[in-house]
């Protein structure tokens, strides 16, 4: 029988796999109602629907695939980290960010994640904007 840190990190890897994919449905089976998705150098948001509206929002404006990645969990399974590298395709502007032509990236970044029972209920998305800003201008 898995112990609880072999669930969470069952739970991660399927949590990514859906991202991959551009899975909403599965993305969104893996979050508490109430999740808390911290955006990069951005707002707090909560809850599943604001989440998907953030999916629908990256869907349209980048194609991303999350490779190299590793997950570390706590000893109890309430954590989560993970660290990856993010290849993108810039595909329509973002609001408030340079114009978009196809441009490609390349960057690492990390994930946060509290799980409440067997679900992410906080996800924290960091990377570094100016890299990204950088690479894309």
């Amino acid at each position: 029988m898995p112990n609880v840190r072999e669930n969470t990190m069952a739970l991660i890897e399927r949590y990514y796999a859906a991202f991959n994919a551009m899975d909403i449905d599965a993305i969104l089976a893996c979050l508490t109602d109430d999740v808390a998705h911290d955006i990069n150098q951005g707002e707090r948001e909560t809850g599943r629907n604001a989440f998907r509206a953030f999916l629908g929002r990256m869907d349209h404006a980048y194609s991303e695939q999350l490779r190299d990645i590793v997950i570390m969990t706590s000893t109890d399974g309430a954590r989560a980290a993970a660290e990856f590298m993010v290849h993108g395709v810039y595909k329509v502007a973002d609001e408030g960010f340079p114009p978009a032509h196809g441009q490609s990236y390349v960057l690492p970044a990390g994930g946060f994640f509290d799980i409440t029972d067997g679900k992410i209920s906080r996800v924290s998305v960091y990377y570094n904007l100016t890299d990204w800003i950088a690479q894309v201008s």
